[in-house]
């Protein structure tokens, strides 16, 4: 396999392990119907890099930066969304 391939493999197997890194947070969140404690803060910044990630893949015409990074920005709005929702409505327990 030549360079460009091994670096081409590498960066999207790369993007795929980023992109389903909230996965598992995601399903606990939902499965438990309760907020995580996840810092919010934390997942604006991270949203607003996955934002400027997708842009500079826009920019560098990237499409494996671009389609990871919009995975990823999936799932971190699917997280906020679940974290806000369950913080607001909180289940009860018997």
């Amino acid at each position: 396999m030549d360079h460009n391939k091994i670096t081409e493999v590498v960066g999207i197997a790369a993007g795929i392990c980023t992109g389903i890194s909230l996965l598992p947070q995601l399903i606990k969140i939902l499965r438990e119907k309760k907020d995580q404690g996840l810092s919010l803060f934390y997942l604006i910044v991270l949203l607003a890099g996955l934002i400027l990630w997708i842009v500079y893949g826009l920019i560098k015409k990237d499409i494996p930066i671009v389609a990871t990074n919009i995975l990823s920005l999936i799932l971190n709005i699917a997280t906020i969304t679940a974290n806000t929702y369950y913080k607001k409505h909180p289940q009860q327990t018997n």
